[in-house]
């Protein structure tokens, strides 16, 4: 007979700090690498139900590369619940405003719709 595996709920390995520069990188290049750190999914002991990921730290989000149009055709939609409340801000009004915002919203969406997120994205330290 076979011998079951033992899943364990914490993490083996303890957390370590990535420190990423961000000058000349592209965002969604940064952002899926990013994920992937936060995730774990780089360690052998990574389990989906398990929140195994270490902590990144980023700095020069300024000097992000944005491909293509999206500067100008990017449109970020956030809606209140009422009646005339959505809100539509394009990514160059938010890459001005604080740059940091950019690369944070594009980590998010990549993270996994759940409890874990929210966690997950605590671990995310951006500086411009």
């Amino acid at each position: 007979m076979e011998k079951k595996k033992k899943i364990t709920k914490k993490p083996v390995n303890p957390q370590q700090t990535h420190k990423i520069d961000a000058s000349d990188e592209v965002l969604g290049r940064l952002a899926s690498r990013i994920a992937m750190l936060l995730r774990g999914k780089n360690k052998p002991t990574f389990q989906y139900h398990t929140d195994c990921g270490d902590v990144v730290l980023v700095t020069n989000a300024a000097k992000l590369k944005i491909t293509g149009k999206k500067l100008d055709q990017k449109i970020y939609y956030h809606y209140s619940g009422y009646p005339g409340g959505m809100k539509k801000r394009k990514m160059n009004d938010v890459m001005v405003k604080n740059p940091a915002d950019v690369l944070k919203r594009a980590i998010w969406n990549m993270l996994p719709k759940n409890k874990l997120r929210d966690r997950m994205i605590k671990r995310l330290k951006i500086s411009n």
